[in-house]
């Protein structure tokens, strides 16, 4: 059901998105994975676009001289987890993939963190992708918990149909995010 336009979008979805994050980087003279970890921590519940706005802010913030409590202080549209979470990267100047993983501390996280860094085995499994593979719309408050056994078997059904396309795994996975988001409007 991917139009021409969804394929486009989605294939590059997240080689834009690390532009994005080097491109915060070297306005701001931070790491520009330290800056994808922030995107992740914000991503939950959140627009793209709002991610983007919250990311550069907090990014700003910090880059500053602001502080976690200055962090803390701003609005951005995902939970408080998240937030702080990208307040305690920003604010402990954390660099480190292994550490950045560490604080992320959750599968969707950590999965979209090396999306963007371009890990081409992941996979994003979010709440649009377990609808997505299971053919039936789910709404985000409705997904299951989708635990480690459930996780892998998602994983392995995009990746095997991604190789089956030619592309990877992650690029397929955000083709479908794409449709899917415009066939249900979300």
């Amino acid at each position: 059901m991917a139009t021409i336009g969804d394929k486009n979008l989605g294939l590059f979805w997240y080689a834009r998105a690390l532009v994005f994050a080097n491109q915060l980087g070297k306005v701001y003279d931070v790491n520009p994975t330290t800056i994808v970890a922030v995107i992740a921590s914000l991503s939950p519940r959140n627009r793209w676009e709002r991610n983007m706005i919250d990311a550069e802010n907090m990014v700003k913030v910090s880059a500053a001289g602001g502080n976690y409590d200055d962090l803390m202080d701003l609005k951005v549209c995902t939970f408080s987890a998240g937030k702080k979470k990208a307040a305690m990267i920003l604010d402990g100047k954390v660099s480190d993939r292994a550490e950045l993983l560490d604080i992320l501390n959750g599968p969707k996280l950590q999965e979209f963190f090396n999306c963007i860094l371009g890990d081409v085995n992941d996979v994003c499994i979010d709440g649009h992708a377990y609808s997505v593979w299971l053919g039936s719309r789910v709404t985000l408050q409705n997904v299951p918990s989708i635990g480690v056994k459930l996780r892998k078997k998602i994983k392995s059904d995009y990746q095997k149909v991604a190789k089956d396309l030619g592309i990877k795994s992650h690029e397929l996975q955000a083709i479908t995010w794409v449709c899917w988001k415009r066939i249900h409007e979300v």
